[in-house]
């Protein structure tokens, strides 16, 4: 009689042991809350990730007006190296200087969509064989890569700028593509860019008075300026420019040119 008097004495205590080992081990509110937090924060990047991918699909329309920079101005004014760029609207760049850069950088410029598939498939065929690397990139993408993305090769930047390209051909017309690159592009060693500084730094003069023999030579330092020059060109440099000339008329031109120059 006294052990099962004893017996009844402990059930409290061992009631309350139960009721803390259930605690521990259930799943209340102490254990759920911290997967709650990690799945919010999850959720935040995946938005932040996504309005990253998709903001430069809600500028580029914005881009038929004004006087956009490109990532690398931008970096370069953020770093506090040089940059010297004077817009210089379309109509009042000399004819001979996007007849030399369309057939130096894209030939396809007017018939393509943003993409040249023949030249990229090109492109990836000589590096499989290890032949040197040529350019695939049409001016549409160097002008995506220009402003939204990044210099360098790599798969992701290539990925996301082949789409983001063929949206550009969709939103803006080919003048306009063409005004925003031969305004954007370095065109110099030492932070020129656009076709009114380069023309200045290579040549003192505006990109409005070029010659084609000018304008060859400015079509020949892309994409390299700082390795290339048009104001001491060397043979290369010069050889090339003499090739671009004779292109620069037979190419198709889905622009107009001002015939006042």
């Amino acid at each position: 009689m006294r052990g099962v008097t004893k017996g009844l004495e402990k059930a409290p205590d061992i009631m309350e042991m139960s009721r803390g080992w259930g605690l521990l081990f259930a799943p209340g509110p102490a254990r759920a809350e911290p997967e709650a937090s990690n799945l919010r924060i999850v959720r935040n990047l995946v938005l932040i990730l996504l309005a990253v991918l998709l903001l430069p699909y809600l500028l580029a329309p914005l881009y038929r007006i004004g006087h956009p920079v490109s990532a690398l101005m931008a970096w370069r004014w953020v770093t506090g190296a040089p940059v010297s760029r004077q817009w210089i609207d379309f109509n009042a760049i000399s004819p001979a200087l996007p007849r030399s850069v369309v057939g130096s950088e894209d030939a396809k410029f007017c018939s393509h969509h943003g993409v040249d598939w023949g030249a990229l498939q090109d492109a990836i065929d000589d590096a499989e064989d290890g032949e040197p690397a040529r350019g695939g990139s049409t001016i549409t993408q160097q002008v995506t890569k220009n402003l939204f993305l990044w210099p360098g090769r790599s798969v992701v930047r290539k990925a996301l700028e082949l789409p983001l390209a063929m949206w550009i051909d969709f939103v803006l017309p080919k003048q306009r593509i063409l005004e925003i690159y031969l305004n954007i592009a370095e065109l110099g060693p030492s932070g020129q860019f656009g076709a009114e500084a380069g023309a200045m730094y290579a040549f003192g003069r505006s990109a409005s008075t070029l010659s084609p023999r000018e304008a060859a030579l400015l079509a020949a330092i892309l994409p390299n300026p700082v390795r290339r020059s048009a104001r001491n060109p060397g043979p290369g440099v010069r050889r090339l420019a003499g090739t671009y000339m004779a292109r620069a008329g037979a190419v198709p031109r889905c622009w107009s040119e001002n015939r006042g120059y």
